[in-house]
């Protein structure tokens, strides 16, 4: 704790950062020493503005009261000199000085972490592939990373709890703040199943946006590999994927329709060399990972007549109103709300939003 203080007080100064911190602790070699300088002249490159800014910052903060603002909330937390720093996380460019979290980190397999990422606004067909890839990791000790966004992040972490495994959220703010605020639940069932949510940032800093893609550098750089579920061109998985690249770790792509726009991004990635991914054993071949996958048990539907398989396959991709689906399979309004309804009470569908439906579970023909 008597070092710690330092850390901590360094990371309550929202007007600087980890890089800034890490600087001053390279230079001087002790974190208190770091913060207690009043003589930033003979570091090379560091403006004079810069250092007196830091200066005057620093004057103003209370230490003792910016540590009780982190455990009067239960938070704990881990700085960059402690033992327990996840190697992984210590080996990147420009590591958190300052990682603090809730749940149970160390009940994770930090050995054998997988992050997960895509678009936030996820088709159907996207967060399927998920589901079936994750859920045959089921029964696993591999840990899921992802950024507990909506979208794919909300489907990793949710698909990661159904099935027995531990997961990691990282956020983009101080605990202060949950976001998004639908996510608040998923926040807790993360903490008390084993996982652990986890940032960088002091209780009190807000979700801001430039927050959002320096988060990223701590999904991917706690992770030996990312696998990449649905992104555009223009999509924040990108980033994520370039830092996995400059991590040294591996880049994994889950392939999608080609008639997608949010497919554009995956398929950058796999031309430049990415694995292409549609199962759990490519996963761990791609990481070399050995461990026993159990069946996957998927959701069987022996009595599908053809009229609801086609109904099904309508809903591939993302969900649809009753015009939409009358269009596509040319059945009856009768017939086609008759099947609609013995397809919900089966479970495989449901109605979202007045007349529109959407999936529910994969199914499998074949049984």
């Amino acid at each position: 704790m008597a070092k710690s203080k330092y850390w901590i007080a360094f990371s309550s100064i929202e007007e600087i950062d980890s890089s800034f911190i890490q600087r001053l602790y390279n230079y001087f070699g002790d974190i208190e020493t770091a913060f207690n300088t009043n003589d930033l002249s003979s570091i090379d490159g560091l403006s004079v503005k810069k250092a007196e800014n830091f200066l005057r910052l620093r004057d103003k903060v209370d230490i003792e009261k910016a540590v009780d603002k982190v455990e009067n909330r239960n938070i704990k937390y881990l700085t960059f000199d402690d033992e327990k720093y996840p190697q992984m996380l210590r080996n990147i460019d420009n590591p958190p000085s300052v990682l603090y979290y809730k749940g149970d980190l160390f009940d994770c397999n930090l050995e054998k972490t997988l992050a997960v990422v895509g678009s936030r606004k996820a088709t159907t067909y996207a967060k399927d592939a998920l589901k079936k890839i994750i859920g045959e990791l089921g029964g696993t000790d591999i840990c899921v990373v992802s950024g507990l966004a909506s979208g794919i992040d909300t489907t990793a972490h949710y698909a990661a709890l159904e099935n027995n495994l531990k997961t990691i959220g990282v956020i983009a703010s101080g605990f202060d703040y949950t976001y998004p605020a639908a996510n608040k639940d998923l926040y807790k069932k993360i903490e008390e199943n084993g996982g652990a949510v986890v940032t960088e940032y002091y209780p009190t800093f807000e979700p801001l946006k430039f927050r959002f893609p320096q988060r990223n550098r701590i999904v991917s750089g706690l992770s030996y590999g990312t696998l990449v579920a649905e992104a555009s061109l223009k999509s924040g998985a990108l980033i994520t994927s370039n830092l996995t690249l400059e991590q040294g770790r591996e880049l994994m792509c889950i392939p999608g329709l080609i008639t997608n726009p949010n497919t554009e991004g995956i398929y950058k990635l796999l031309k430049s060399g990415a694995a292409l991914i549609t199962c759990a054993d490519d996963v761990l071949e791609t990481l070399g990972w050995e461990v026993k996958i159990e069946q996957q048990n998927l959701f069987t539907l022996p009595d599908l007549n053809e009229d609801e398989k086609l109904i099904y396959e309508a809903l591939e991709i993302e969900e649809k109103c009753v015009d939409e689906l009358q269009a596509f399979t040319k059945l009856s309004i009768d017939n086609l709300l008759m099947y609609l309804t013995t397809m919900e009470l089966k479970g495989i569908i449901k109605q979202v939003d007045g007349d529109r439906y959407k999936r529910v579970a994969p199914v499998n023909y074949s049984s």
